[in-house]
């Protein structure tokens, strides 16, 4: 799926996660997004592992990783579980310490993981998002109509499940053609909009993605605001890339409340849809691989 990476599998926190690895030098992790999983990295990856060795899993209940089913209280999809993955795939990988990279859900679990495991990650990525609770409360009808998929995959099971497993592949196409800058699949490679298509057929995978949202509405909303409410941090040095056409862009300054949840943080634009790797993947390398290599 990407030119110059092995897959392999690896048990970790109860679970095995699918990892594609390249490279050598500075571990490098890639947390992928919704409704996608590690081909999203595959216009970028090839460039990064010349510089860094590159790890990228597919999520739980992304991809070909396991995908349990849900709890009650919904923290089996929550990011500090999510983040637990990763922390032990870097142990099984004799990893102390990365940078992580991580887009859209991926970038959740990221800062999650920099919040819960401040040792382990050196310098933080964020593609595309703004914390979650921040993005709860900034809330209106213009963004309550573009962002519709966090509370309609939030609804308790089976009831999105059920709507989307009628035609996976037209509501698959649908949400990641809408979210792109050109409201195009044009802008997709063809093998990983195949993945994308593939996954969403498996309703396993199905109700692992609105587990996700599940856990992003009630578990992970909870542990945002506590974090927030006791005034902590992230250490890391944090680089924050969002598109001026994506969902940040309606929070009114999307880097001011990275500002809020970090002590150092820059952050740049790019013109894109929510899909960045893909749409601007120039724009993605221009700003990360500086920061990534400490310059």
């Amino acid at each position: 799926m990407i030119d110059g990476f092995t897959r392999s599998r690896f048990a970790t926190n109860g679970i095995t996660l699918s990892v594609h690895q390249a490279g050598r030098g500075t571990p490098l992790i890639l947390l992928h997004g919704y409704p996608q999983n590690h081909a999203c990295w595959s216009r970028i990856a090839p460039t990064l592992a010349e510089h860094f060795h590159v790890i990228i899993p597919d999520l739980r209940g992304y991809g070909d990783s396991d995908a349990p089913p849900d709890n009650a209280d919904h923290s089996t999809y929550a990011k500090r579980t999510m983040a637990r993955d990763i922390t032990g795939l870097m142990d099984a990988l004799d990893l102390p310490r990365a940078h992580i990279l991580g887009h859209d859900r991926g970038g959740r679990v990221a800062y999650r993981l920099a919040l819960d495991a401040p040792d382990r990650v050196d310098r933080l990525g964020i593609i595309e998002i703004v914390p979650t609770g921040a993005f709860w409360a900034n809330w209106d009808a213009t963004l309550a109509m573009k962002a519709y998929h966090w509370t309609f995959l939030a609804q308790p099971a089976p009831l999105p499940e059920r709507m989307i497993g009628a035609d996976p592949v037209a509501y698959i196409d649908w949400t990641l053609a809408a979210w792109t800058r050109a409201k195009s699949l044009d802008v997709f490679p063809p093998e990983a909009l195949d993945s994308y298509r593939a996954q969403a057929r498996d309703p396993a995978r199905i109700h692992a993605m609105c587990a996700d949202y599940r856990a992003g509405a009630t578990f992970d909303r909870a542990l945002d605001d506590a974090d927030a409410a006791a005034g902590r941090k992230i250490s890391a040095p944090l680089m924050f890339l969002w598109a001026k056409g994506g969902f940040p862009a309606q929070t009114g300054d999307p880097a001011n409340h990275w500002r809020a949840w970090a002590t150092d943080v820059r952050d740049a634009s790019c013109v894109s849809g929510h899909f960045a790797m893909e749409e601007a993947p120039e724009d993605v390398l221009a700003t990360f691989l500086p920061f990534f290599k400490g310059s």
